[in-house]
């Protein structure tokens, strides 16, 4: 079983959340996909089904999120990092749900033929209370956002979270 504790110690980056509560919460949805999903270790999970090779997706995630602080910190827009930090920390936590361990391989599971990461992972911040705006940046993250209106933070972590793919993809 993963402990909050593990959470904390994969994802140094909640730090740069600046609300105490906002950084709970993003806790609380990792350590609620981890239990739904069954998972014992946060290093277990690829980043992607899609090509051998993916890596994990806890460094996948870490990537994303410095990222995505680097673009922040170079705009003069009057972006939210604490919002755009958490939708970065939980773009992917759907995949706790998405996939699962069967036979000692890791494949899509029976939620995940029907429901993507995308949606399983907003909806695991709505059931933890997370903001409307980190919900979106969740919902709206891959190709399911591309018929929503975007947030500037939304822009970000989308942007980025490609950028990570295609460059992985090619290895």
């Amino acid at each position: 079983m993963i402990e909050r504790r593990d959470i904390e110690k994969y994802f140094t980056e909640l730090t740069w959340i600046q609300e105490k509560d906002l950084r709970k919460k993003v806790i609380d949805v990792w350590k609620t996909a981890a239990d739904r999903g069954g998972w014992n270790q946060l290093q277990e999970i690829p980043f992607t089904l899609l090509f051998e090779g993916s890596g994990l997706l806890v460094d996948h995630t870490k990537r994303i999120t410095k990222l995505a602080w680097n673009v922040v910190n170079t705009r003069s827009e009057n972006l939210n990092k604490d919002y755009l930090i958490a939708g970065a920390l939980l773009h992917d936590v759907g995949k706790l749900l998405e996939y699962e361990m069967r036979a000692g391989k890791i494949v899509k599971s029976a939620y995940g033929e029907k429901t993507r990461h995308p949606a399983a992972g907003a909806q695991l911040a709505e059931e933890c209370n997370l903001p409307k705006e980190v919900i979106h940046i969740i919902a709206a993250h891959s190709h399911e956002g591309d018929t929503m209106n975007r947030t500037p933070e939304a822009i970000i972590v989308h942007h980025c979270d490609f950028i990570d793919f295609e460059i992985k993809k090619r290895k």
